[in-house]
């Protein structure tokens, strides 16, 4: 004998859904408790201090006095500061390092991704200089660049340097040879980055196209290099973004010296507003480079057509 299914009425159909949406409130209302304590660090530590950095730029404030309003005369400052303007130019300058790095950060990608016995120590290896604190690596690397250093020795052997002269000491070399190590640092970041992306490439493509008659290098210009472009995207956009805002590289290895061959914009923004307590100008600083990183943020989603991955 079998039984036929009971009929619901609409009356407990509706409060079956009823009961169905107060659990699905209690959910929410959980999944928001848990996010309170981020939200609140989010708001005291990120949203709280853009929104008043952008009051202090529009302001005359050295802590000791309240803010006083001058409206855009900290930007007329800014403009007529020939040192600002050294500074800017130094940033664009580090900005060279962004595709340097991404062309190393892949080829190292490409070489660690492979099924080889001790892989792993290679991939560590690479990753070492990502997480030592840059007040070590800062010392470390003056040393090597001082005079009648390792590195000095090297060049002079090679005949490229006729005088021993410490690198961070001659306002020619003192930014290429902190840009050098800012370059050596950041490829273990982006080489996991992009060994993600490698590993996220479906392997039926690769072997599809090689046995269609494909070179490796068609096989990584046609199918692995589109494929990676979400990646480039947001590797080039960290980079791009990290050189405009250089600032650990230079307080350790210069402090903007010699003449001030290394000084950068965020360093300016930063000496104002430690060394001369003119925080309002040291916040109109901060406005303008974050615009400029904005700017060049779009220029990388047009290089890269906004990360999309070849169909």
């Amino acid at each position: 004998m079998t039984s036929t299914p009971r009929r619901v009425s609409r009356r407990e159909q509706h409060r079956q859904g009823a009961t169905g949406a107060k659990v699905t409130s209690r959910n929410t209302l959980i999944a928001y408790a848990f996010m309170l304590p981020f939200l609140l660090l989010l708001v005291i530590f990120h949203t709280w201090p853009v929104i008043f950095g952008t009051f202090l730029a529009f302001t005359k404030y050295n802590i000791i006095n309240p803010p006083e309003w001058v409206g855009l005369e900290n930007f007329r400052e800014l403009f007529r500061d020939e040192q600002f303007w050294s500074g800017l130019k130094n940033s664009l300058k580090y900005i060279l390092v962004v595709p340097v790095i991404q062309v190393i950060s892949i080829l190292v990608a490409l070489l660690v991704n492979r099924p080889l016995r001790g892989i792993g120590f290679f991939r560590t290896a690479y990753y070492v200089p990502v997480v030592t604190s840059f007040a070590v690596v800062g010392l470390i690397w003056s040393w090597l660049y001082q005079q009648s250093g390792p590195v000095n020795t090297v060049l002079m052997a090679l005949g490229l340097m006729k005088e021993d002269r410490g690198l961070l000491n001659n306002p020619a070399t003192a930014l290429l040879a902190v840009m050098f190590v800012t370059l050596w640092k950041g490829i273990g970041y982006y080489m996991v980055l992009y060994l993600a992306g490698l590993q996220s490439i479906s392997t039926e493509l690769e072997e599809a196209a090689i046995i269609d008659g494909a070179t490796r290098s068609q096989v990584f210009w046609n199918i692995t290099l589109p494929s990676l472009r979400p990646t480039i995207l947001v590797c080039s956009l960290l980079s791009t973004i990290s050189a405009i805002k250089v600032f650990e590289e230079i307080y350790v290895m210069t402090g903007g010296g010699p003449a001030g061959s290394t000084y950068s914009a965020l360093f300016y923004t930063y000496s104002r507003a430690f060394y001369d307590f003119k925080y309002g100008l040291a916040a109109a600083g901060g406005i303008i480079i974050a615009f400029i990183s904005i700017i060049f943020g779009i220029l990388n989603f047009k290089l890269t057509r906004g990360g999309k991955a070849d169909a």
